[in-house]
Order: C-alpha cells, then sequence, then structure tokens
C-alpha cells in the first residue's frame, strides 16, 4: 500500500493494488478500495455537484473519473493512482444512494458481475 500526500491539505491517498490473479470478486475489490480511499466518493460528489449547477441534467461517471484522474495527476508526485473502471457502476450507484435527487442524472445499468 502506498501514500501521497498532495498540495491540498488533508489529501492522503491510499491505493491498493490487486494482482491480476485475484480471486475476489469486483464487488469484494471495490469495497476494499473504497474503504481504503473515501476521499474518491468524496471528490466525486463534488464533481458531480459542480457539474448539475451549472444546468446539466445528465452526468457520467466515465467523465467524472477522467475529470478526477486528470486533477489527481496534476495535484500529485509519487506512485500511480489508479481508478478501475470496473468500480464506475459501483460508484454510480452510491452517489444515487447518498443523493436520492441525482437519480435522473445518472444512467445505470444492471450489475453484470459481483
Amino acid at each position: 500500500m502506498a501514500s501521497v500526500q498532495d498540495e491540498i491539505p488533508g489529501f492522503v491517498v491510499y491505493a491498493v493494488r490487486q494482482p491480476d490473479h485475484d480471486e475476489s470478486s469486483i464487488q469484494a475489490r471495490f469495497e476494499e478500495f473504497h474503504r481504503l480511499n473515501p476521499w474518491v466518493l468524496t471528490a466525486l460528489e463534488k464533481l458531480t455537484a459542480d457539474y448539475l449547477k451549472q444546468g446539466a441534467a445528465r452526468v457520467g461517471v466515465g467523465m467524472l473519473f477522467e475529470v478526477l484522474r486528470y486533477q489527481y495527476a496534476l495535484a500529485t508526485r509519487g506512485d500511480d493512482f489508479r481508478l478501475n473502471n470496473s468500480y464506475r457502476s459501483r460508484y454510480a450507484r452510491l452517489l444515487i444512494q447518498r443523493h436520492p435527487q441525482w437519480e435522473s442524472a445518472f444512467e445505470v445499468r444492471a450489475l453484470r458481475a459481483d
């Protein structure tokens, strides 16, 4: 596990890399990543709120991931940080769960893997 402190006070990243042969489910890997990186959800909430405040009716979690990757790359030095694209739908569901008023802003489909 690597820790990186960037220029934002209190912003610490704990990135966990799962080996390619890991047998745990996507959901289990997501839960572990989320437990170690709660700031990711907070950052996604802020990006979503800012975007919707500008008048957008819909937002894609993929776009939010790319913005977060870009911002993180500019703000930090050290270990690579990776947002697994397999976690996108889980984050979209968490965002809706925490902010039910955003349900119409995100499109979610049935999960195909657990």
